[in-house]
């Protein structure tokens, strides 16, 4: 295991999402229901961006890794589904919505270790849609989190409409994995 910053922050981020949740157990007299959103959101964004930074260090430094490279992803998926349980705990969230999320969460890192078991990883290997997916995760479980108006944007109801579009996203990346996936399977 190679111990550098990148997989430190990586680390760190796996390490938030208890900070998260805990969040919500505070009592109102020692945080308000305004400020634990405020909390809960900051701290949800703080661990998005070191995705991002992570990955961009671990690039331009000359870090990566295997061990960087599988830990990465599983800290995403961690703080996602951590999210959505905390989003559907507190009703911001649709269970619908977010089992459709972590389901295909569950099947398309499975269908990665088994194409990785077959020699056939960049059948699989993370798409445009994809991106796009977890960018559209990564807004909307914020804007849920903080939950109240800001600036006069009702950032709940964007929040929710943007959860509506990640889940829609969320069901075409798989639909693409998976036809990736049969492809690789019918030429055997």
């Amino acid at each position: 295991m190679n111990f550098n910053i990148p997989n430190a922050l990586t680390w760190a981020r796996i390490l938030m999402i208890p900070l998260v949740l805990a969040v919500y157990y505070l009592p109102p007299d020692v945080l308000s229901q305004h400020h634990q959103n405020m909390l809960a959101c900051a701290l949800f964004v703080v661990a998005a961006v070191t995705d991002w930074f992570d990955g961009w260090l671990a690039r331009k430094l000359g870090l990566t890794s295997a061990f960087g490279a599988f830990l990465d992803p599983v800290a995403d998926k961690l703080m996602v589904c951590a999210a959505l349980v905390l989003l559907v705990w507190l009703d911001r969230c649709n269970a619908v919505l977010a089992f459709i999320i972590v389901g295909r969460e569950l099947t398309i890192s499975a269908l990665r270790e088994w194409m990785a078991q077959l020699g056939k990883t960049k059948s699989v290997a993370v798409s445009f849609i994809g991106k796009l997916k977890t960018a559209a995760q990564m807004i909307a479980i914020p804007m849920l989190l903080y939950y109240d108006d800001l600036l006069g944007l009702p950032i709940r109801r964007m929040g929710s409409v943007l959860m509506v579009v990640a889940v829609v996203l969320t069901l075409w990346s798989m639909v693409y994995y998976m036809r990736r996936a049969m492809q690789v399977l019918n030429e055997k």
